[in-house]
Parts: structure tokens; sequence; C-alpha cells
């Protein structure tokens, strides 16, 4: 029999956060969350984005055992910015057995009714900036620190519990070229010449942090309209600066400004510290630590964490020239390939970017939908 209880005490929340890394202890090709960053996320006193949003926990038991988990989210600001009343689920991982994922839903839809809500979606976190959905495609190929991975499974429970497709993402993996595609540099150079952008160049990442709140409150605005978005808080900005300076490297931090030296776009990427963080089982010790620290030294795999453009200077080539100067700074350094972090597939801004590349969608991952019945 499955019993689910809720999370109310810290002993609990690691309980929940070490679950995925337990489950997934065989799989080459998950990478876990630090289990400190989970507690600070959803910790009040932390995390900015509880000033517009709500969450419960809960843990799937059987035997004495952890066989489950699920959180719920409640997004005012998102469901008032697009009318809707939904509840977001999130951190959804379970055993196969059917019995333990109906339960564990059943409870965070319980949930939901009792707030009025008639949809629930996910998996989704409290920004677009956090974790979200779940993988339906690629499981062969190793994670991102910055996205999910689940067992081929999970989508068969997803179908049985009801749920449908909301919309997907995809992610992409680029092959280096040995020099900056021809169309790539003629834009690029267009966007020079005919509106005065240029490149920020940085020796250190200390010359770099005055500049990254500018580019957070870019993200705010380029990504205003996508599912699902709302601002990040000040304190959301504050939690990715600290990732940036803790994994950025100055040659590429990719800003672009306009003659009046005001940033207009940029892009960040970092070498790829997947590796390292499995070596971590979600706890960062001395041995996992070095490990990332070699992650940071090799440019062999680069990860594309995002990029934004300002809405008014979209489509004027800002983005050829943040991928002039990162394809630049990748081949100074031998890198031999790039992955993408998920991208809306019908975002076809972002998606056209690649197509000047020996590219392809090597990962796809969904949001699901399930109507509430009255």
């Amino acid at each position: 029999m499955v019993e689910i209880k809720e999370v109310l005490t810290d002993r609990d929340k690691k309980r929940l956060f070490k679950f995925p890394i337990d489950l997934y202890s065989d799989c080459e090709m998950y990478v876990p969350v630090l289990i400190g960053d989970e507690m600070d996320t959803f910790n009040r006193a932390k995390n900015g984005a509880y000033s517009y949003a709500d969450s419960r926990l809960w843990l799937a038991w059987r035997d004495g055992k952890v066989v489950g988990r699920i959180g719920a989210i409640l997004n005012r600001a998102a469901n008032e910015k697009e009318n809707v009343r939904q509840l977001r689920f999130t951190r959804f991982d379970f055993i196969d057995d059917f019995e333990v994922s109906k339960a564990l839903f059943d409870t965070a839809v319980s949930w939901a009714r009792e707030l009025g809500m008639n949809e629930m979606v996910g998996p989704l976190g409290f920004s677009n900036l956090d974790k979200q959905g779940m993988l339906v495609d690629g499981f062969d190929q190793l994670d991102m620190y910055i996205t999910l991975y689940n067992y081929p499974y999970y989508i068969t429970h997803m179908e049985k519990l009801g749920l449908v497709k909301k919309w997907d993402w995809t992610e992409t993996k680029v092959i280096m070229p040995e020099k900056v595609p021809e169309r790539i540099e003629h834009i690029a150079d267009i966007a020079r010449q005919r509106y005065g952008f240029s490149a920020r160049k940085f020796k250190s990442m200390k010359d770099v942090r005055p500049y990254i709140r500018e580019a957070m409150h870019i993200i705010n605005s380029a990504f205003a309209k996508l599912h699902g978005v709302v601002p990040l808080s000040d304190r959301q900005i504050d939690n990715l600066e600290h990732l940036i300076m803790l994994v950025g490297r100055p040659e590429y931090s990719l800003m672009i400004q306009n003659r009046e030296d005001e940033l207009v776009g940029f892009g960040f990427i970092a070498p790829s510290i997947s590796r390292g963080i499995r070596a971590s089982k979600g706890k960062l010790g001395p041995v996992s630590a070095l490990k990332v620290l070699g992650d940071l030294h090799n440019h062999k795999h680069i990860d594309f964490y995002m990029i934004g453009v300002r809405p008014g200077d979209q489509k004027k080539g800002v983005e050829c020239l943040i991928l002039e100067e990162g394809i630049k700074a990748i081949i100074s350094h031998g890198g031999i390939d790039c992955q993408t972090g998920p991208m809306l597939e019908d975002n076809a801004n972002v998606q056209n970017i690649w197509k000047h590349f020996d590219s392809h969608t090597h990962r796809r991952r969904r949001c699901w939908s399930y109507i509430i019945p009255e």
C-alpha cells in the first residue's frame, strides 16, 4: 500500500531531494541536482519567487521506503498574466509502479481543486530559468546540469494518468565548424556597420559581474511573451549572478552593446560540468569539486545556457554577433561540440539560429497538461 505524506521538515525535504539520486544511481545519463541548491529553492527566505508563488511537497512511502515524490507550485503571477487557473507540478519522480505515480498526482490535483484551479501543468518550476520539462526523446544523451532527466517509462505513466502535450522544448547538438560560417559573419558585419553594435571584451569574471544584472533584465523583457514566463525578482537575479560567477569564463561571456554603450544582447556559454556534477551525488565535496574544476578547464564540450536580445533590437543581427564571438572563443580553446538548453519548439527566432550549422535535435522535453474534471 502506498502512503502519501506531506513534506514539512528539513529532514523530509532532504529525503525528497535525494530520492532521484537513488532512483538514477545506475543511470549514466543522469546529472543530479545539488541538494543544497534544492533546499534553497524551496526556502521562502532565500527564493524571491515566494513573493508571487506558493508551494507544497509530498513523498510516497511503501513499507518504510520512499518510492516517489511530487511538488506543486501555485504561480499567481503567471496565472494573472495569462488569465488562467493553473497549478504547476514539479519534482515528479517515481518507481515504475502506476499505483505510486497515481497516488502522488492525485494528491497534487486535490490541492489544485482546493485552490479553485482547473488545470495541472508541468513539470515546471518557479520561473522559466528553473529546471523544467519531462524528457520524451534523447534518453541516451548525457543530461545538462540545468535540465532534468527521467526514465522513458514516465511517458507511459503520464498518458495513463490522462495528461496530454501542452508544448515541447527541443535541445540542439551543434558540431563546431573550423571557422565562423560565412552567413553568420556576413550578418554580423551588417550589424556592426548599420547599427554600430560591438562586442564587449572582458579579462576576468570580475569585469563581467557589473553587466550580469543588466543582462537578466534583458531576459525579463525578451522572454516576456513566452509560455508561463514571469519577470525574475531581484533575489532570483542574485542567485543567477552567483551561478554565472561560479561557472562562467570571461571569453564566454558574450555581451553586445550599441553606440551608446548600452547592452542590447548577451549569450552565456560555459564548459559542460555534467561529468563533474555526476560525481557529486548531490553533495559537492573535495573530490567532486575537483572534477567540476576539471570540467571548467576542459573546453571540448560546451553548454549554451541562454541567449537574449532586447525586443527593440531583435532581427538586427545581434544574435549573429553573439554566435560569432562564441564560435571564435570555442574554436580557440579546441571545443568540438556545443549543446543548447531547452528552446520552445515554436520560438522561431531562437530555433532558426542553428540552421547555419551542422546540428541536430538530440533531446526533446514536454510540458504536460491535465484538465481537472469538475
